[in-house]
């Protein structure tokens, strides 16, 4: 019997998970990736001896990864060093207030102290309830494949329970009172890039992740975790084909029977799967059958989720008082959100979220610099017409303007290197919907069976991964998209794993 190949077309976390769990499983598997480095969104820009994590820089749940190695029968301190970081973040706030969210309830409790005393309770409570949703959303669902809409009904009264139909923020503030304590415990739904005025309280979860497990970097950055993972495919026996774009999933009665290349070469498989963005796979992949470009345009109408505009850069000095993440809010919270996802401009203010991987790990560096990435979420294409090529450069000369008044004295005299990733750089390099960061918006209504499936319903060898499909974005997400994916082609195999 000749052994089955699968294909994985996208090289990011959820892809390189999936493609590492089939060849461990023994199924001959092909990695194909159009850039010229493994990473998706993870990529890694290097200039002038600075290291830049294209993102994402928040690891989140260890254990998730440790399964990915585990299951290939490594470890994965052996393969790359994840660094715990503390605080987790240190938020800032324009009228002078700071919270270092650290995970330590004693440190906490005094420091919400200091906002209204009365919260500190109401902290604890909330956490409570975190902890609930995690149990339930992440530990029992974060790895389900939901493929049937009875699979949402088993899981609805324990939903109805935790009153997922409330937003984050909602939830929050019926904990918290503080103004600056309800942002600062619901704002963790935009890293996965949901508004946390709409997104389900479900996402409140993250804030247990986090005290669960804590925060931690890889040493040598994002992109020595995405090496390591790459490493450990390959010494399993898979391939990776680098600056190898995949044009079309060939489709034969009903069956995915190939992926063709760029170049025109028509290349084998017996499954196929996807973790490239799921509108581009369906519109653009499938673009030959008449399923592939209907559901591709069912699935562009659904909400996307915003997009971000990054700014890389290096300068040629350190600061005592700097932290490796840092928030800094703006004057506005919700109406800014609001504006960030509905558009129809760019807001005149922002939030930023700032990385500082050197204070950390100083090697990503030169001797006595510093490594920066700040993002600001922006509408994505659909929302806002914005030129890019024009705001771009205006819009960072701002923002870095911002980071000198507010944080870093001096920045933009001791710039050695800067680069932009813009929205027209999630659509033109990483495929992506409308330049969405993270894909289909995680609302109720967009998650879980009512999210992109796992496996397609109507071609039985199709799979996704990645951050369109269930549950969702983030390291953690995506990770578990591949785990359930990874069963889902495994059981359709007939591959007994242990």
């Amino acid at each position: 019997m000749f052994p089955r190949r699968a294909a994985v077309i996208g090289s990011g976390f959820g892809g390189l998970s999936l493609a590492i769990r089939l060849q461990a499983a023994g199924i001959a598997t092909t990695l194909f990736e159009q850039r010229d480095k493994p990473g998706g969104r993870a990529y890694v820009y290097e200039d002038q001896g600075f290291t830049f994590d294209g993102g994402p820089t928040v690891i989140t749940d260890p254990t998730c990864l440790e399964e990915v190695f585990e299951a290939a029968g490594r470890r994965l301190s052996d393969y790359v060093e994840l660094i715990p970081v503390s605080p987790f973040y240190r938020l800032l706030w324009p009228d002078g207030r700071q919270f270092d969210y650290v995970n330590d309830q004693a440190g906490l409790d005094a420091q919400i102290q200091t906002f209204d005393p009365a919260d500190v309770e109401g902290y604890r409570r909330f956490l409570a309830y975190s902890q609930a949703v995690f149990e339930e959303g992440y530990l029992k669902l974060g790895a389900v494949p939901f493929l049937n809409f009875s699979d949402m009904m088993k899981a609805g009264p324990n939903l109805v329970k935790l009153q997922a139909w409330r937003s984050v923020y909602s939830m929050v503030s019926s904990f918290v009172k503080d103004e600056h304590l309800r942002e600062a415990f619901s704002f963790h739904s935009l890293l996965v890039g949901g508004n946390p005025f709409s997104t389900s309280s479900i996402y409140a979860l993250i804030h247990a992740l986090e005290r669960k497990w804590g925060v931690f970097f890889p040493r040598g950055g994002t992109g020595a975790l995405v090496r390591g993972m790459v490493r450990l495919f390959e010494d399993l026996g898979g391939e990776v084909h680098l600056s190898t774009p995949v044009d079309e999933i060939v489709l034969e009665n009903g069956i995915a029977r190939a992926v063709r290349l760029k170049g025109g070469q028509a290349i084998p498989f017996d499954v196929v799967a996807s973790n490239a963005d799921v509108v581009h796979t369906y519109s653009h992949l499938l673009r030959g059958d008449s399923h592939g470009r209907a559901h591709g345009a069912k699935l562009a109408k659904m909400r996307h989720s915003m997009s971000l505009f990054v700014t890389y850069f290096g300068a040629n000095r350190t600061w005592d008082h700097l932290q490796h993440h840092t928030v800094l809010f703006g004057p506005r919270y919700r109406g800014l959100v609001d504006e960030i996802f509905k558009g129809p401009s760019l807001p005149e203010d922002f939030s930023l979220y700032l990385h500082a991987p050197t204070v950390t790990d100083p090697t990503l560096a030169p001797p006595g610099c510093t490594a920066f990435y700040v993002l600001s979420p922006v509408p994505h294409l659909g929302k806002a017409d914005i030129d890019w090529e024009v705001e771009g450069p205006r819009y960072r000369d701002r923002i870095l303007a911002h980071l000198e008044a507010r944080l870093l004295p001096g920045l933009r005299d001791s710039l050695v290197t800067t680069r932009m990733l813009t929205p027209f750089g999630f659509r033109d390099e990483l495929s992506a919907h409308l330049g969405s960061a993270f894909s289909v918006e995680p609302i109720l209504t967009q998650s879980a069976w009512f999210r992109p499936h796992n496996r397609d319903d109507r071609v039985p060898n199709l799979y996704f991964t990645g951050a369109g499909t269930h549950p969702g974005a983030g390291v953690p997400g995506v990770v578990g998209s591949a785990k359930a994916t990874a069963g889902l082609i495994l059981a359709d195999l007939g591959v007994v794993t242990a």
